[in-house]
């Protein structure tokens, strides 16, 4: 998503951060990149092992920028100087992450002229040694002070501070008083990895930790505003929701969730129910504290009402996945419908004569429902709410204007004194006063089977170009053939190919077209594949 309206602020974040003295070094890719985590322990396991509670093996991530960078709509610094937002793709991690920038293969360079580009984190790393190696080894630790790194990253990423374990701060401006060493003394998890990471106006936030992962991808438009409140205070909320949750006993049960499989009526179901309920809580309470801080701000930046976010957040803790989306952001899950892992076509070989596994043996199941105008029952919602006004739905956007149809932020259409606070040509034709659209979630649970194999967690450029069927398709056959490959990458640069095509251009010619310009052939693309099997990456396990 997103269109050239933005500037930034950091007044909307919490002077501390989790500061981990292990971090990578703030990576200005420009055009986006490729990381990827390996769970350390893969190598003390046996392959067959079922005493071990946490399903997940390896995630691989990726992410490219269609829209030009652009400063937070009330960052003082934006004024004078352009280095905070230079960069419209950025990267930082704890060390257990390893990442690089992607990097275009040469026009006419031989073998690799059929790749768009050149080997991502795993490829890199097999090539070196495993991931299982000491951190050092693989990772280069960070050779500047806290207070040096922080500079750093601030100039990296918007001058948004990153893994947040502390409480947003009440007021709305940020303390500046506060010392590193604070910054230091308030990470409140010593035993988790992260990675945070932006590409245009997408972002990324990624936790591991003990017995769950947390994904968090954001897909912002008309500005990073809402994308980087988001990113520094959504996943501190649902902490403080789901503290002492994930091992409650609770004797509740609503029908408010929607269970993808199983029966209702068990303690396990009542406690998966109270873990969805505090995931939608949180998305509440940070939105709330997000309207309230833009509101004070509205009469030196009304550009704030238009800004948004669609939001997914998964949590997974050994075979329950927990799902909340606003928006058109997806989850795909790649299963088999037998336990079988499929049948060898006698005369289908890859490129290196390896016998293929019949592709059709795994189907995408989407554990999301899009909240879009494609969507017949959205539309229905909002037409029956505003019965009164005709133009509710216009052009297949909510009044002519998005299209999803439900987001965070993008106050204009929730509200009509942030629609009045706009420049006349921004305003719509505001109709009573029922909001447009909501930030209302859809809340899942699903429980992983033998015969699930991968999960694509991705915002909805990646599905401008590929069908749910299409994206299981090209990664099971990419590391069928490349088990040593970076399936995340691979569907970015599928992506970029397929839109180059359309165009009439070749893949180089795409990526030299500046970014803002390329937003008119493809969206910012944000992909995380997490492997539930371990054979992505066969050479570790």
């Amino acid at each position: 998503m997103g269109n050239g309206l933005a500037k930034l602020t950091h007044c909307f974040y919490p002077a501390a951060y989790a500061a981990t003295p292990l971090a990578s070094e703030p990576q200005d890719e420009g055009l986006g990149h490729s990381f990827c985590y390996v769970r350390p322990d893969l190598c003390l396991l046996p392959s067959s092992s079922n005493d071990d509670p946490t399903t997940f093996h390896s995630i691989s991530g990726a992410a490219v920028s269609a829209n030009a960078a652009t400063a937070l709509s009330t960052d003082p610094s934006s004024i004078t100087t352009a280095s905070s937002f230079a960069s419209a793709a950025a990267f930082e991690s704890s060390t257990s992450f390893f990442s690089v920038p992607l990097q275009r293969v040469p026009r006419f360079s031989g073998p690799l002229s059929d790749r768009g580009f050149l080997s991502g984190p795993i490829e890199r790393s097999f090539l070196s040694g495993p991931l299982d190696k000491p951190a050092h080894t693989t990772l280069r630790r960070s050779r500047y002070s806290a207070s040096s790194l922080l500079r750093r990253i601030s100039r990296a990423i918007g001058a948004a501070p990153r893994v947040s374990t502390v409480a947003p701060k009440d007021s709305d401006s940020v303390d500046t008083s506060s010392s590193v060493e604070d910054a230091s003394a308030s990470a409140g998890e010593p035993d988790s990895h992260w990675a945070q990471g932006k590409a245009g106006e997408d972002r990324v936030h990624v936790v591991v930790s003990r017995g769950w992962v947390f994904v968090g991808i954001y897909d912002g438009f008309n500005g990073p505003d809402a994308t980087d409140y988001l990113l520094s205070n959504l996943y501190p909320a649902i902490k403080r929701e789901l503290n002492g949750l994930l091992c409650v006993e609770s004797r509740e049960f609503s029908d408010d969730c929607f269970q993808l499989n199983g029966k209702k009526g068990n303690i396990l179901e009542v406690e998966n129910a109270q873990i969805l309920k505090a995931l939608s809580r949180a998305l509440r309470k940070t939105e709330d504290k997000y309207l309230e801080v833009a509101d004070k701000m509205m009469a030196e930046n009304p550009e704030l009402a238009l800004m948004g976010s669609c939001v997914l957040v998964m949590l997974m803790r050994g075979k329950d996945v927990y799902l909340m989306n606003v928006g058109d952001s997806r989850a795909v899950l790649a299963r088999t419908s037998s336990e079988e892992e499929g049948i060898i076509i006698d005369d289908a070989l890859n490129d290196y004569g390896e016998r293929m596994v019949d592709l059709r043996t795994l189907s995408a199941l989407q554990l999301t429902m899009d909240h879009s105008t494609c969507v017949e029952q959205e539309v229905r919602r909002i037409k029956k709410e505003h019965q009164d006004d005709a133009s509710a739905i216009a052009n297949n956007r909510v009044k002519g204007y998005l299209k999803v149809t439900r987001a965070f932020g993008a106050g204009f259409l929730k509200q009509p004194k942030w629609n009045d606070a706009l420049l006349k040509m921004f305003r719509i034709d505001y109709i009573g006063n029922s909001p447009y659209i909501t930030c209302n979630p859809s809340l899942y649970h699903y429980k992983l089977s033998s015969g699930d194999k991968f999960l694509i967690l991705s915002s909805d450029g990646l599905y401008q170009y590929l069908t749910n069927d299409e994206v299981v398709t090209e990664v099971d056959l990419f590391i069928s053939t490349t088990p040593e490959g970076d399936p995340a990458q691979h569907l970015v640069e599928e992506v970029l190919f397929r839109a180059a095509k359309k165009a009439g251009m070749d893949f180089h010619e795409l990526l030299e077209i500046p970014q803002g310009d390329r937003r008119r052939y493809h969206d910012d693309v944000s992909v995380i594949v997490i492997s539930l099997e371990g054979k992505i990456w066969r050479s570790f396990v």
